[in-house]
């Protein structure tokens, strides 16, 4: 039947592709006729009619395709039949899901009875769907782009795949068997993992497939009729399938195989066992390898055992540490590209050319290898996924990824345009006129100039981005030896760190850089250079020390006070020799530099906490945070989150979380502390939420862990408690008067309200009493456990009633009756800097209650004045200064802080009966103007106390960052001293002349 010429409208079509449009159409039509005649021959119905009764709209994307697809023309005209079969299946606007690819294929291969048969039905299944693909990613309807179309493509391969290889095990069990089990009786499969653009699930129209086979573990297979090692019998069904798609018969290919990224490429096994597979990786494998096997996902064969080798290797992937070395083999396998893409012409290939495809994923992949160990967010196959995930992690702007993802877009369909042309796998701008023609309109572009003014508008955006995360630090600037600290080049820099110039020379370099000690520098320099740990380091580590010190010693002579700084910072160097992955940290982020030489100038601390966690280091990639502490709702949602990325049931992965947490947490406010953008009293605050975060985290674990092991305790009630914590953490001391330094420990006491009798309901039960006290110890252990990352906390549970010698978790109704009947005056005195940290809202009511009775009671004020002064004499003997000298001890010394902290305490217990308000807090800035606003102290007592006590914390405060002894100089603090010492003997001494 024959087609009329005004079948394909050509009002949409520009005029150079009209006449290949007719010259198609007049193909078709003679197709169409043989086919009908053939049809009639053999009494069925031809395509020619389905043809004619089209749809008007159908027509226009027909022409439309055919305008700038050959392969769609020439797959049309040797079946003619397909079109409309795939209009019927309503292939030609939506993807069909895998199921219905997966049966169909499966129902088309129960015919083949030979691997050429199959090898055929396959070919043609594959053909089939590629029509539609490229139908629908050149019309668009509704759900499609070219993320769809990656996507349909993907699962066209991965359908193919699997079954191709169950057709291929069903057709050899007669004569080979079938694989012996695992050692769990488990079955064994060939596992197929699908690397590159198969294992992100976003392939492109024509392209090859990057495949690795394994298989779990040694064996014989069994049931055949004849025996082969697993070896032998994947290697050979590896092969099959591999013919099975990739083979060039008759019916074409239908994907192009490359097994070239296995392990040891070409000149290793075609297939792997798990076991031999996780050893090369360990022991051999290259950084290369660590960016190929980002994209390795299961897509046939045994999935769950593919997840399972995946797992397994993962550690090979992603480090648990920043690893920025990963962008120095970035550069260099970028650089080869470069070099390859130059020798051979390839600038207008828009996958590995300046600005391209390739570039974009590079961007991903850096933040994946650097950055996934820890945001494990970022362990997707999927380059969007990937992408998408940049901005909620803080690694990429918004406004980048804006950019970005649209321009890979662009990119990826101008790619699936070109290959729509012949289904050809190519990535290069045709240089033909007509073919230039078909891909401006597959673009929906006005012409091919206006197609190229937007690709270069992309390219050049691409490639900013490209820059400003791979380019080397030391080109970033324009001119690698400009000058910079002191005003030496960093080629000076280098030939000093690599003791060129003679000694005289590089200490007048030194000295011209601002070291006011040069001989002391070139020294420690000499001395780091010359030790056997930098003697022995391997290849890539010393390379990285060598790129390093350069901008180490450029950033030390730009600091405030370049000796401090190179001493404090050399250590952290010393440290990290074998972590060699920190030195690239350092040497690909000079502003972390910058950081870390203000940061290790004013602190000699904060380089001590760096140089014994190197991890923390990391914290400096971000000055947002760095300098901005995290109030308590931010702290609690990202510790949440921490602990949310490691797999359940990890203690150990856990602990060191919460370590890490807590180093990097502390850090910001030290950070903050020195750059003077917080308050003495905020810097406590905050040190005081991060332990508190981390308290009820804690309890949370070791609740879980008794409770999944014992089942639930007894309320006193009798009814079980539930998933919450029923228990308390009270924190005493500086801790429970908001008060923590940064080295702290945490005065404790723990409590419950569970019945005196009876046990947890589990399968492995305990009585009520040693499961609280169990719960206890294991509070304790996760604090104080030592790991990597050191430990969280020192716990001090001597408050606790009968101190060491008493049980170490109590019932609220024995603490109570304890504080009632046996307390001595010292423990009511600490219990006024007493408060709930983490635990039960109701038991802590009940806390709450307690501590207002006792404290709230009345009492002989002489005798109580009587035991405060004696208990403050007694420390005074042991703690104080023993001779008057030009300073004292900011917090033994009579003025200090004890004195106030006394003066607090006695004031609660001696008045709170009268004036309850006093009760309400436990620190005691909040306590001393609570004595003022209600009238027990005179404003200016009140005010000349607080200054006092928040000047001899700040100079605590300040000692404990330096590193010098908490001790002030009489002259600054004699006003301060006086004050305090004046109150002491108004209202606890009054019959002393002095203190």
């Amino acid at each position: 039947m024959a087609l009329p010429d005004d079948f394909l409208p050509l009002d949409a079509i520009p005029e150079p592709l009209a006449a290949p449009l007719r010259h198609a159409r007049e193909r078709l039509a003679t197709a169409l006729e043989q086919a009908d005649n053939l049809a009639e021959m053999q009494k069925r119905e031809g395509p020619g009619e389905s043809w004619l009764a089209l749809a008007p709209h159908r027509r226009e994307q027909l022409a439309r395709v055919l305008a700038v697809s050959e392969f769609v023309a020439e797959t049309l005209i040797r079946h003619p039949d397909w079109l409309p079969q795939l209009d019927a299946l309503g292939e030609l606007d939506a993807a069909p899901d895998a199921d219905t690819l997966s049966e169909t294929l499966a129902e088309r291969l129960e015919a083949a009875e030979d691997e050429a048969a199959m090898h055929a039905a396959v070919r043609r299944f594959r053909q089939v769907r590629m029509l539609g693909i490229v139908w629908r990613d050149l019309t668009r309807p509704p759900g499609i782009d070219m993320w769809a179309t990656a996507g349909a493509v993907t699962r066209l391969a991965e359908t193919c795949l699997e079954q191709a290889l169950a057709w291929l095990e069903r057709h050899v069990e007669a004569r080979w068997g079938r694989p012996g089990p695992r050692a769990d009786g488990s079955e064994q499969r060939l596992v197929v993992l699908g690397m590159g653009k198969l294992g992100a699930g976003e392939l492109n129209l024509s392209s090859d497939i990057d495949l690795i086979f394994a298989f779990p573990e040694k064996g014989e297979t069994v049931g055949g009729r004849k025996t082969l090692e697993h070896q032998e019998y994947f290697t050979k069904i590896g092969q099959k399938l591999i013919g099975a798609l990739d083979a060039v018969t008759a019916d074409g290919f239908a994907f192009r195989v490359d097994m070239r990224l296995r392990p040891l490429g070409d000149g290793g096994p075609l297939v792997g066992n798990f076991a031999s597979l996780a050893s090369y990786y360990q022991d051999q494998g290259r950084e290369w390898e660590r960016y190929a096997m980002l994209k390795a996902r299961p897509v046939a064969g045994d999935l769950e055992a593919g997840t399972e080798l995946l797992a397994s290797i993962r550690p090979f992937v992603y480090r648990r540490y920043l690893d920025f070395g990963a962008i120095e083999s970035l550069r260099e396998l970028k650089a080869m590209i470069n070099r390859e893409v130059r020798r051979r012409g390839m600038q207008d290939n828009i996958k590995l050319g300046p600005g391209g495809i390739r570039e974009v994923e590079f961007v991903v992949q850096a933040f994946q290898l650097i950055r996934g160990g820890r945001d494990t967010e970022l362990q997707v196959t999927s380059l969007k996924t990937a992408l998408e995930r940049l901005p909620e992690l803080g690694l990429l702007p918004s406004e980048v990824v804006d950019e970005l993802m649209p321009d890979y877009v662009f990119l990826r369909d101008l790619e699936h345009a070109i290959q729509a042309l012949e289904d050809r796998q190519t990535q290069t701008l045709p240089a033909e006129e007509l073919a230039r023609e078909r891909v401006a309109l597959a673009l929906d572009m006005e012409d091919w100039p206006a197609l190229m003014a937007r690709l270069d508008e992309v390219r050049e955006r691409v490639r900013r981005h490209f820059d400003a995360v791979i380019a080397d630090p030391e080109e970033a600037d324009g001119d690698a030896s400009a000058a910079g600290g002191g005003g030496i080049e960093l080629e000076e820099w280098r030939a000093l760190w690599r003791d060129e110039p003679d000694e005289e020379e590089a200490l007048a370099r030194l000295e011209e850089a601002g070291f006011t000690d040069p001989t002391a520098a070139y020294r420690r320099l000499r001395t780091l250079r010359d030790s056997r740990q930098v003697q022995a380091m391997q290849r890539i580590g010393y390379e990285r020390l060598e790129a390093l010190m350069p901008l180490l010693l450029d950033a030390a002579a730009a600091s405030e006070a370049p000796d401090v700084a190179l001493e404090r910072v050399l250590p952290l160097v010393e440290a990290v020799l074998r972590r060699t992955a920190y030195l690239a940290l350092l040497r690909e982020n000079p502003e972390a530099l910058e950081h870390l030489m203000h940061l290790c100038s004013a602190s000699p601390w904060i380089a001590e906490q760096l140089a014994r966690h190197p991890i923390l280091l990391d914290e400096l990639l971000t000055p947002d945070t760095l300098y901005t502490p995290a109030d308590k709702a931010r702290l609690a949602d990202e510790l949440r989150q921490a602990l949310g990325r490691i797999p359940e049931g990890d203690e150990e992965a856990e602990l060191e979380a919460l370590r890490v947490f807590k180093h990097a947490q502390v850090l910001h406010v030290a950070a903050s502390d020195i750059a003077g953008t917080r308050h003495l009293m905020k810097v406590s605050d905050y040190l005081t939420y991060i332990a508190e975060v981390i308290l009820e985290t804690v309890l949370a674990m070791a609740w879980k862990h008794l409770t999944r092991k014992h089942g639930f305790p007894l309320r006193r009630d009798g009814e079980r408690c539930g998933q919450a914590p029923e228990f308390l953490i009270i924190g005493y001391g500086k801790l429970g008067g908001i008060e923590l330094g940064y080295g702290s420990d945490l005065d404790l006491v723990f409590l419950h309200d569970g019945a005196t009798r009876g046990s947890t309901d589990g399968d492995r039960p305990i009585d009520n009493a040693v499961f609280f006290t169990r719960l206890g110890q294991r509070i304790i252990h996760l604090l104080t456990a030592v790991t990597p990352a050191g430990s969280l906390y020192e716990v001090d549970m001597r408050l606790r009633p009968s101190g060491n010698a008493g049980l170490l978790v109590s019932s609220l109704d024995a603490f109570a009756d304890y504080q009632r009947r046996e307390a001595w005056t010292w423990e009511h005195q600490a219990l006024v800097r007493a408060r709930v940290v983490a635990g039960h809202d109701t038991l802590a009511e009940g806390f709450d209650a307690v501590r207002g009775e006792i404290l709230g009671r009345e009492r002989d004020v002489e005798a109580l004045r009587e035991e405060v002064v004696a208990m403050r004499h007694k420390m005074r003997k042991h703690l104080a200064s023993q001779a008057e000298g030009d300073d004292f001890d900011l917090k033994q010394d009579p003025g200090g802080m004890v004195d106030i902290e006394f003066l607090c305490q006695f004031a609660v217990l001696a008045m709170s009966h009268d004036s309850p308000a006093l009760l309400q807090w436990s620190d005691n800035m909040r306590i001393l103007e609570t004595l003022e606003s209600s009238g027990r102290l005179p404003a200016e007592d009140g005010e000349r106390l607080r200054e006092a006590y928040l000047a001899c914390r700040t100079a605590a405060h300040r000692a404990a960052l330096t590193g010098d002894p908490a001790r002030g100089d009489n002259a600054d603090f004699a006003t301060h001293r006086q004050a305090v010492i004046a109150v002491w003997q108004r209202l606890l001494e009054p019959a002393s002349g002095d203190a």
